[in-house]
């Protein structure tokens, strides 16, 4: 049972938010006692928090599996980020953005947790790229790794990026051709165009 709460509460979080899904709507939805709900989560805090963790852990098992597949670094970046927005429902709600502001304690432990896990995964990626000769081999690498990450962290931001302007499909995908394209070779740059052209048909 806890697992089905907390996989229906992740789903329910995902697609309307934090702040708008509150207990009640969660045994509505299942067909529980809140009772029920509160036996496995003393509160709604908690079950944000375990929802949260219980996520990150999932996609960055699924961002390792994809990095063991040594794929070409440019594809590998284009299939992570479609794994991810796949498993994140296409971030309806915004779900970074509520977790600063309405849990900042949770939002800060997470921001941490992914900032290590991207940084072995970017770190590695650019690596790889430049002795393939598909990015250029003048990066500053751990400047290049932490640009991203923060590039990635600040386009979740809806003050920055309203929702109003900007879909997240499209900022996913103009950010990381961004990133590419201060990156690559013109090796690189052939491959990178191959995939844009391919995902536009």
């Amino acid at each position: 049972m806890r697992e089905q709460i907390l996989h229906k509460a992740t789903e329910l979080f995902l697609n309307l938010g934090f702040k708008s899904v509150t207990m009640d709507d969660l045994a509505q939805e299942m067909g529980i006692s809140k009772k029920t709900i509160y036996s496995h989560f003393d509160n709604k805090t908690k079950l944000v928090e375990e929802t949260t963790m219980d996520l990150f852990w999932f996609i960055s098992n699924g961002i390792d599996e994809i990095v063991a597949l040594k794929k070409n670094p440019i594809e590998e970046l284009y299939e992570i980020k479609r794994f991810a927005m796949h498993h994140l429902k296409g971030e309806k709600s915004s779900p970074q953005y509520q977790l600063q502001k309405y849990y900042p304690k949770l939002h800060d432990s997470l921001k941490k947790k992914q900032f290590e896990m991207m940084q072995d995964c970017v770190l590695d990626n650019i690596k790889r790229g430049v002795e393939m000769g598909i990015y250029r081999a003048n990066l500053n690498v751990e400047f290049v790794a932490r640009i991203y990450f923060s590039g990635v962290i600040s386009i979740k931001d809806n003050d920055l990026f309203p929702m109003t302007i900007f879909s997240n499909t499209q900022l996913e995908d103009d950010f990381l051709e961004y990133h590419l394209r201060g990156v690559v070779t013109p090796k690189g740059r052939k491959i990178l165009n191959s995939i844009i052209n391919s995902n536009q048909e």
